[in-house]
């Protein structure tokens, strides 16, 4: 056990070491694999949450592309705060340069948290976005809405007129996105509208932890719709406990986004002991 998590380790530092620039539009992969967008989650950045993930899938031959969205104008340290809306909008102008400035048919999406959120919802509202994207991996989205670890049940101490309040002072101090996330939020509302979230062409792959104690109930993340693949960690790796945040750093979900990056989901790899809780 202690092997393999020195190893994991040494694996993650030598992968940040050896990347290449996460914006390098002259890069073509060496492995026939399309460019990969990274979407970090709430309050992230571009430089942190996917970056490790990002190094080493670069270090296997992927172009990998991020940049931070949501942030506040003279404040690009946190990531994520505005409305998913809003966000939207600037994900897909992104992820519409790096199909064009790489010269692309096709890129595939990873996102974590809020990212992944984002990349159900992009393709589905955003025009000229779906059509070029082929292959998506959310990590742990909150789908549904999410409780974020239950707080958000106090919400409904009063009923809907507590929850719209609550919403309200999200959004006054800045964190749209927060309201958005939770039960009942608006884009969680606008992503289940009864129709389908997955849009033609696009392939689902939907990854979290049973430990997952941010987005809860874990089962919020799962989209039940005909060909997503939706899975917890520890259905490969049994004794991994990772938890929400540990989930952008643990290299059995690394080995999943790579899978499902190669339509090999069920591919083995050898488990680690990953990290625990938050």
């Amino acid at each position: 056990m202690r092997s393999s998590l020195l190893t994991a380790l040494a694996m993650s530092m030598a992968a940040l070491a050896l990347a290449t620039d996460v914006n390098d539009f002259s890069c073509r992969s060496t492995n026939n694999t399309n460019p990969v967008v990274f979407l970090h989650g709430l309050g992230a950045t571009y430089y942190e949450d996917l970056n490790f993930l990002q190094a080493w899938l670069q270090k296997q031959g992927y172009c990998t592309f991020a940049e931070t969205y949501g942030d506040y104008p003279g404040f690009p340290f946190v990531g994520g705060l505005k409305p998913v809306e809003e966000s939207a909008s600037d994900i897909a102008a992104y992820i519409k340069r790096v199909q064009k400035e790489t010269g692309a048919e096709k890129v595939d999406l990873v996102g974590h948290s809020e990212g992944a959120m984002q990349s159900l919802y992009v393709p589905k509202f955003e025009d000229g976005v779906s059509e070029i994207v082929e292959r998506i991996v959310a990590i742990a989205p909150p789908t549904h809405g999410t409780t974020f670890i239950g707080l958000f049940n106090l919400a409904y101490i009063l009923g809907d007129a507590s929850r719209e309040l609550i919403g309200e002072v999200l959004q006054t101090v800045g964190c749209g996105a927060c309201d958005d996330l939770g039960p009942d939020g608006p884009a969680v509302e606008r992503l289940n509208d009864g129709k389908p979230i997955v849009q033609p062409g696009n392939k689902l792959t939907v990854i979290t932890s049973k430990f997952d104690e941010m987005v809860t109930p874990t089962t919020t993340s799962f989209v039940h719709e005909e060909g997503v693949d939706n899975v917890y960690v520890q259905d490969f790796c049994p004794h991994d406990p990772v938890g929400h945040i540990g989930e952008a750093y643990d290299l059995n979900v690394w080995n999943l986004v790579k899978n499902a990056l190669d339509d090999q989901l069920h591919r083995d790899f050898p488990c680690v002991i990953g990290s625990p809780g938050k």
